[in-house]
């Protein structure tokens, strides 16, 4: 077993890998998948005023004068904006900024570097939303809690499985801080919502979405393809779709990392 914790992007980044893999090519793959991150948040960050993605913002520099990744990363968001009617927005605010869509690519691109590396039994977390790869033992899935939005220290469900990816939007580390973009105003009808689906970029940024579509989100991610949501509303009720935990690619469910 081999367990790192990185800080970057603002954020936390824990690692756990498990075997069977070589001690060596875990410790390198985990450098590479650390560097990464780092790589991504020179790129991505909006607050360093360097990065592409700030200058692109201010009209410095074109999209051809950016890294390759920032288009992949725009089409993406343009493809999720598309599919949430508009609910996914790159322009937060009114300013450049497709951190929705950054944090799970991220996640996932490192999961993918450990799962060439020969790590094929992993988690990866990034502030709570998480890639899971294979399982945490044999015949043990991994097990994911999701904290309670408004009751510190309790879980609101519990996410058990392999080879799957659990991304909550909520208000209970950074307060009412996703807006709806029809309204300019935050997203007040939930207090979280947790997604879960096999790909971590697109079921992050769903769940970003999500959030701010509030009640209304239920419908929508029904009708999604090999996703589930489980939602505390900010009444502190809660619904969950149909196939919510009970889904072929959902074993079973829950976000702060009991792994």
């Amino acid at each position: 077993m081999t367990r790192h914790v990185e800080h970057a992007m603002g954020t936390v980044f824990s690692f756990d890998v498990r075997g069977p893999v070589d001690a060596a090519d875990a410790a390198d793959a985990l450098a590479q998948a650390v560097a990464w991150l780092h790589r991504v948040d020179e790129t991505f960050s909006t607050y360093r005023p360097d990065s592409p993605v700030s200058r692109l913002g201010r009209g410095e520099i074109g999209l051809d004068d950016c890294p390759p990744e920032v288009a992949e990363i725009l089409d993406m968001c343009d493809l999720a904006a598309q599919a949430s009617h508009g609910y996914f927005t790159t322009y937060p605010g009114g300013r450049l900024d497709p951190s929705a869509m950054v944090k799970g690519w991220a996640i996932e691109q490192a999961s993918h570097i450990l799962r060439r590396a020969g790590a094929v039994n992993h988690c990866v977390n990034g502030g709570g939303d998480v890639q899971l790869a294979g399982t945490a033992a044999p015949g043990r899935p991994w097990r994911v809690g999701v904290a309670h939005p408004l009751r510190p220290g309790d879980l609101a469900t519990l996410v058990t499985g392999s080879d799957l990816a659990v991304a909550t939007s909520g208000t209970a580390e950074r307060g009412p801080h996703i807006l709806d973009p029809h309204t300019g105003r935050p997203a007040t009808e939930l207090a979280s919502i947790t997604l879960v689906g096999a790909s971590l970029t697109m079921t992050d940024a769903y769940a970003t979405a999500a959030f701010a579509m509030g009640g209304a989100a239920e419908e929508w991610v029904t009708g999604l393809e090999g996703v589930e949501a489980f939602a505390v509303t900010a009444s502190g009720g809660t619904w969950h779709t149909p196939g919510f935990p009970h889904a072929p690619q959902v074993p079973a469910l829950s976000i702060r990392p009991s792994v």
